[in-house]
């Protein structure tokens, strides 16, 4: 079955910094969208400006996973929308949020911090992702390191809860270690945070870094996982109380 991902960008440092177009002149969301769908999977891509900042219903109804990318604009996220991707997460929708993404509303309200909280430096640093969970999904064909020639080094401490599965651990010229790779599961849905991706770098064109999403991907994408019930709800089988031999049904009969 073919997996439906929707490629979530702000799309604005493509249109206000021209050495960013000259990166990604189809935007962050179409350099991602553009190998996934190499990889046979059905995309489509959604930003900030459109009506619903691209999130309708209709569009999260037809996401099995939605991959999110924010930097600049996390404030002028509709909290409407967020509240809209959140439930659909709960219910099964995979989410893989991307480099500062960590600050947006949506990953925020996931984690119950305020994972804005890092140390950053912009100074094109090398970058040693290390799997730490070879035995992981999203590890599956890639070597036990991944080196990124020059990125913004993100440095601990990362106010995020404990991963359910920690995947990557980073390592930056500056002696900075960073939680690079984390796992988390929310209700139905399985969350993904991956902090290589700053706009000033072609982070998103290295192959080891597009087999990275490849596989949240499919690891994210939904199972076959029975339907949440939740609020009030007569018991799975007649409760008998020990001391009177009597269903609570009898009970109140009796009465």
């Amino acid at each position: 079955m073919t997996i439906k991902v929707t490629v979530w960008n702000e799309y604005l440092h493509e249109i206000q910094f021209k050495e960013i177009a000259a990166i990604y002149p189809k935007g962050i969301h179409g350099c991602i969208a553009e190998f996934l769908e190499k990889a046979g999977m059905e995309v489509q891509t959604a930003t900030l400006e459109q009506p619903e900042h691209g999130l309708t219903e209709e569009v999260l109804k037809n996401t099995d996973v939605l991959i999110w990318w924010g930097h600049m604009a996390h404030d002028r996220v509709k909290d409407e929308i967020v509240e809209r991707v959140y439930r659909r997460v709960l219910s099964g929708m995979g989410l893989i949020v991307l480099h500062s993404g960590h600050a947006s509303k949506i990953f925020q309200k996931l984690c119950g911090t305020d994972s804005g909280c890092l140390k950053w430096r912009e100074d094109g640093e090398k970058e040693i992702l290390w799997a730490v969970d070879p035995g992981h999904p999203i590890v599956a064909g890639l070597d036990e390191k991944i080196v990124i020639p020059h990125e913004e080094m993100y440095g601990e401490h990362f106010n995020i809860p404990q991963p359910d599965e920690q995947v990557f651990i980073s390592w930056f010229e500056g002696g900075e270690v960073f939680r690079s790779g984390c796992c988390w599961h929310r209700g139905k849905g399985k969350v993904f945070y991956f902090r290589p991706g700053h706009e000033a770098f072609p982070v998103y064109y290295q192959p080891e870094i597009q087999k990275v999403i490849i596989n949240a991907v499919k690891w994210a994408a939904p199972t076959d996982a029975p339907e949440v019930v939740y609020g009030n709800t007569a018991p799975v089988v007649p409760f008998v109380s020990h001391m009177e031999g009597k269903t609570i049904q009898g009970l109140h009969e009796k009465k």
